[in-house]
């Protein structure tokens, strides 16, 4: 499946699930952080790379990269694969985009700098690269 494809299926999976997908978002993420336009940011985003053709390189953290992150200061990377909540699989790498840092990986960009939170504290790091990941989420 090209990722233009798993793309527009990711648009029609969100449309049909939206009420499920938000009663995920609300109980998984605290009240302070949640964003309203969550979804309409995020389906608005991924709308527009479709419709801009789906051309690579990906420019944003989309359901269905891999994201590559370096860590401030090191050297380490880590690879984490961005998925629906039903594919999560921490131990492999599938991490929801509802999950802690799924949300504040989803929608950056390539050289962006993030504080990821996590229960341990901050984590600085780098978005280092973007790539479709969609087929080895499905399998």
């Amino acid at each position: 499946m090209s990722h233009k494809d798993y793309f527009n299926d990711q648009l029609q999976y969100i449309d049909q699930n939206l009420p499920e997908l938000n009663n995920l978002y609300s109980s998984s993420t605290p009240f302070n952080e949640r964003n309203r336009t969550f979804f309409s940011s995020y389906v608005n985003e991924l709308k527009s790379y479709v419709d801009s053709g789906a051309v690579e390189p990906i420019p944003k953290v989309f359901i269905g990269t891999k994201v590559t992150v370096m860590f401030d200061g090191e050297d380490d990377t880590e690879d984490y694969y961005i998925c629906l909540p039903k594919q999560s699989d921490p131990d492999t790498g599938c991490i929801s985009f509802l999950s802690p840092v799924g949300r504040q990986l989803l929608l950056c960009k390539v050289g962006d700098k993030v504080l990821l939170s996590t229960p341990a504290g901050g984590l600085p790091v780098m978005i280092q690269d973007i790539a479709f990941a969609g087929n080895l989420i499905l399998q």
